[in-house]
């Protein structure tokens, strides 16, 4: 537990110790603090693009979503882990189409690019 959130925003920071009693310091635990803070720092749209690994499998159907998963995004760039660099080359065909299908699975046009790259398969 820290006084960290308290601490940021009480005006009286220098005061004296004896000063500081007078005001009722709760202690706040460090996650909600941190949770304060991103939400500060992540746009909206950012938030709305965490639904690309839930509706990843049904977007893309079967046989790329075993070879193919989502695994950052930035902006409107959408990050994707492949197998292999056959699946890559193969990807990089189907990419506005799959652009286009996640798009229209999420209801909005919240991915513009893909960038593939050879990693983990997680899930």
């Amino acid at each position: 537990m820290v006084f960290l959130d308290t601490y940021i925003h009480n005006p009286v920071n220098s005061a004296p110790m004896k000063d500081r009693r007078k005001y009722n310091i709760e202690a706040v635990h460090i996650g909600s603090v941190l949770k304060k803070v991103m939400k500060t720092c992540r746009r909206d749209s950012d938030k709305e693009l965490t639904v690309i690994w839930s509706l990843w499998d049904t977007a893309v159907g079967k046989a790329v979503a075993e070879n193919a998963r989502p695994e950052a995004f930035k902006g409107k760039l959408l990050l994707v882990n492949v197998t292999n660099s056959i699946w890559l080359h193969q990807l990089q065909f189907l990419k506005k189409e799959i652009i286009a299908k996640i798009n229209d699975a999420m209801g909005k046009e919240l991915v513009e690019e893909i960038k593939f790259k050879i990693g983990s398969i997680r899930g």
